[in-house]
């Protein structure tokens, strides 16, 4: 293990956990010093410091109590009234027959596609999907298809080659978290029912965002009736913790009889449910919020673009700036926490070699001031390093 870990200290890999406490409009305290926050997923920035009276609010019931754990799976005796009240709620949010509340979202993935494929199963899978369905697919035994990012001509030469009978899973993120761009939702639901495929849609950074009420990309675009499975997360734009997997009644039922980080996992405290439906509710109501962080992104991705920096494929509120090296990705990292901005340095594996970047995620807490004097930070750290010109 020593040995590994100097391996990833040679190649500028190497990870630590740094303190991070959140502060007011987009702000954060790391190393004892004040920066502004642009590498949360917090994007509407709704409220998650709460004072007793909010957090009474948030929580409370008929009875003043509220359970701060569920001691037991939910197929057990964990499975609190609170989860059928908001999983019936937000399925009709979702326009669902049903929903079924997971512990994160990395356990909904893994879940659902071990799940609904086996050993005789194919899952296509967008090469830039998140980790958590790549795990998904591996421990399915299902063969595992990548295709190149929304490559639609590859996907459907991979379609077409697979063997009849195959079950057939198309899995693919909404909007990509490390490179901002948007999955062709419409034309993988065409691919899916041409070639008698499932379809599912990770919702994780699109929740909260896209939608008039933050439904999601699949409901933006019309597409509700025609995705098999929504899945989506509630530690992004809703501020909290969580996950859930909407879609018909029979998809519910079964992953409830074999889904197996669902039943053989202590199901989520009670606290934290309620606290995610009231962020949720707060959520639905967040108009202004979404139109605030559309703006902020367009405007930082633009600034960004002005200076010569690349941006790659963004096109919505997650901006990388693309460097390419690990060691040069690092020291633009370090030179603009000296600036005071909270900027991470992703490195492989997370991205594919020779892509490390810096990525930005926009709220809408920022404030345009601050933003713009972030984006000035940036130029200079870039023209420093011999970034830009």
């Amino acid at each position: 293990m020593r040995a590994e870990l100097d391996t990833l200290r040679v190649q500028s890999q190497y990870r630590t956990l740094t303190d991070s406490i959140p502060l007011a409009h987009g702000w954060i305290e790391r190393h004892g010093k004040r920066m502004l926050n642009l590498a949360s997923n917090h994007y509407l920035g709704l409220p998650h410091l709460l004072d007793e009276t909010q957090l009474a609010a948030a929580l409370g019931n008929a009875a003043g109590q509220v359970s701060t754990g569920s001691t037991a799976s939910r197929l057990i005796v964990g499975n609190d009234p609170v989860f059928a009240e908001f999983e019936r709620e937000f399925a009709a949010f979702k326009g669902t027959e049903g929903c079924l509340l997971y512990g994160s979202g990395y356990m909904a993935n893994v879940g659902v596609i071990s799940a609904l494929v086996g050993r005789r199963g194919i899952v296509f899978s967008d090469r830039l999907n998140h980790a958590s369905i790549v795990d998904g697919i591996v421990l399915s035994r299902a063969e595992h298809k990548r295709y190149r990012h929304r490559d639609l001509d590859q996907l459907e030469r991979l379609l077409c080659a697979a063997e009849p009978g195959a079950r057939k899973l198309i899995v693919t993120d909404s909007v990509f978290s490390m490179d901002g761009s948007l999955a062709p939702l419409k034309e993988l639901v065409w691919l899916k029912e041409r070639y008698g495929a499932h379809l599912m849609v990770d919702e994780a950074h699109s929740g909260g965002v896209f939608g008039e009420r933050g439904e999601g990309l699949t409901h933006a675009l019309g597409l509700t009736g025609a995705v098999d499975i929504q899945m989506g997360t509630f530690s992004k734009a809703y501020g909290c913790y969580g996950a859930y997997v909407a879609g018909d009644r029979t998809l519910i039922d079964y992953l409830v009889n074999h889904s197996r980080s669902l039943i053989y996992t202590t199901a989520l405290p009670p606290m934290v449910v309620r606290a995610v439906r009231h962020n949720w509710r707060l959520a639905c109501e967040a108009a202004e919020a979404r139109r605030q962080l559309a703006a902020n992104a367009a405007a930082f991705r633009e600034a960004l673009q002005t200076l010569g920096f690349d941006t790659g494929a963004s096109e919505c509120h997650i901006v990388p700036l693309l460097v390419g090296g690990n060691e040069a990705t690092l020291r633009l990292s370090e030179r603009l926490q000296e600036r005071g901005i909270a900027a991470v340095a992703i490195r492989p594996p997370t991205v594919p070699e020779g892509t490390a970047r810096i990525r930005f995620t926009l709220t809408a807490a920022h404030r345009p001031e601050d933003l713009q004097q972030a984006a000035a930070a940036i130029g200079e750290s870039g023209r420093e390093l011999g970034l830009i010109s």
